[in-house]
C-alpha cells in the first residue's frame, strides 16, 4: 500500500515510521520541513514540505496512486478540508482525520469521513483505519473469557444481511458503526461499504473471526 500522511508531528511521524517497518510505501507532508527530524535517519519516504489540502503538494506525494490517506496536523480545519480534497477529488475511499473537537467530529463522520478524536489512542484507531485488517477489542472481561470485538470486514459481505455474518460468525452481533453512528441491527439490516461492525464472542475465537472477515463469505 502507499499511503500518504498530512502532519509529521509526534502522531504522524509515529505513523510514517511504524507504517514503513510493516512494508509500506509512505509519503509524509508537513509545512515545516525541520518537522521530518522526528522520523528519524532510517525513514526512506517521501517528505513533501507545504500544504496538505495543496493539490500540488498531494501530487509530489503521490496521492493517485495512495490507497490510504491521514490528516493528523495539528489544525482541525486543515485536517478536515484535506481530507475533504483527497476523498472527493482523487476519490481515495480509505482516509481518517484527527478531530480535537468530538462535536465536530461527530459532524464529520456524517459526512463520511472517519475521525479520531482521542489523543491517547490516536496511533492505534488511525492505524487501525488505515489499515482495516483484523480486530480491536473494545471491551472484554476482567477475567479474559469473553470479549467484544470491532472487527473490519471483507468487501465482498457488501449486500449480505448481518443476520448472514452472525450466523456465519456463529456469534452476535450486538451492533454495527455506520457513518459515524452506532446502530442495533434487525434481521432485515443489510451490510453496507464502510460498516464496521462489532461481534461478541469467547477470546480463543478471536482469531477465528478475523479471518472469516477477512475473506469474502464462501460460495453457496
Amino acid at each position: 500500500m502507499h499511503i500518504v500522511i498530512m502532519g509529521c508531528g509526534r502522531v504522524g511521524a509515529m505513523l510514517a515510521t511504524g507504517l514503513e517497518k510493516l512494508g509500506h510505501s509512505v509519503a509524509i507532508i508537513d509545512v515545516d520541513k525541520d518537522s521530518f527530524r522526528r522520523l528519524g535517519p532510517d525513514f526512506e519516504g517521501l517528505t513533501v514540505t507545504g500544504v496538505g489540502f495543496d493539490r500540488e503538494v498531494l501530487e509530489n506525494a503521490q496521492i493517485r496512486r495512495a490507497d490510504a490517506f491521514a490528516a493528523v496536523s495539528s489544525g482541525d480545519n486543515s485536517n478536515i478540508l484535506a481530507a475533504r480534497v483527497v476523498r472527493e477529488i482523487y476519490h481515495v475511499d480509505n482516509v481518517v482525520a484527527r478531530i480535537y473537537d468530538q462535536g465536530r467530529a461527530a459532524v464529520y463522520e456524517r459526512l463520511g469521513i472517519p475521525t479520531v478524536a482521542t489523543v491517547k489512542w490516536t496511533v492505534s484507531q488511525v492505524l487501525r483505519r488505515l489499515l482495516p485488517e483484523g480486530s480491536e477489542p473494545v471491551w472484554r472481561d476482567p477475567t479474559g473469557t469473553a470479549r467484544l470485538l470491532q472487527i473490519h470486514v471483507h468487501n465482498g459481505w457488501v449486500g449480505r444481511k448481518i443476520s448472514e455474518l452472525q450466523e456465519a460468525a456463529n456469534s452476535p452481533i450486538p451492533f454495527v458503526r455506520r457513518v459515524g453512528r452506532g446502530i442495533v441491527p434487525d434481521r432485515d439490516t443489510v451490510f453496507q461499504d464502510g460498516d464496521l461492525i462489532y461481534v461478541a464472542c469467547h477470546t480463543d475465537r478471536t482469531d477465528a473471526l478475523e479471518t472469516l472477515f477477512a475473506n469474502p463469505p464462501a460460495r453457496t
